[in-house]
């Protein structure tokens, strides 16, 4: 809903841009606003549908990179999280050892 709403007003489907130059300065300005929040919610929907394609497949609360469970405070705070918050961080395991992908 707000990526197609701020699509239509990029369009100007309802407000075509001003004679007035001042004028489509400002609403060009307002335009990189709305592209930047369409680019976020659409984003935001791929991370979604991420998170929701991991729920069906059984792999919802497992890390992405080093195949340990995902902590719940974590998905509860960020819901379509794919990594856990050491792999998030990208800071070491216990014992020095860096997160790896997993293969597959």
């Amino acid at each position: 809903m707000r990526a197609s709403n701020a699509s239509s007003d990029l369009r100007h489907e309802s407000d075509p841009l001003s004679a007035d130059f001042a004028e489509q300065v400002t609403q060009r300005e307002s335009d990189d606003v709305l592209e930047a929040i369409s680019e976020s919610a659409q984003q935001e929907l791929r991370l979604v549908q991420g998170a929701l394609r991991r729920l069906e497949e059984g792999r919802y609360t497992t890390c992405a990179v080093c195949g340990e469970p995902i902590e719940e405070e974590r998905l509860q705070a960020v819901p379509y999280t794919d990594r856990c918050r050491t792999c998030a961080e990208g800071s070491p395991r216990p014992g020095g050892e860096r997160p790896r992908r997993r293969p597959g």
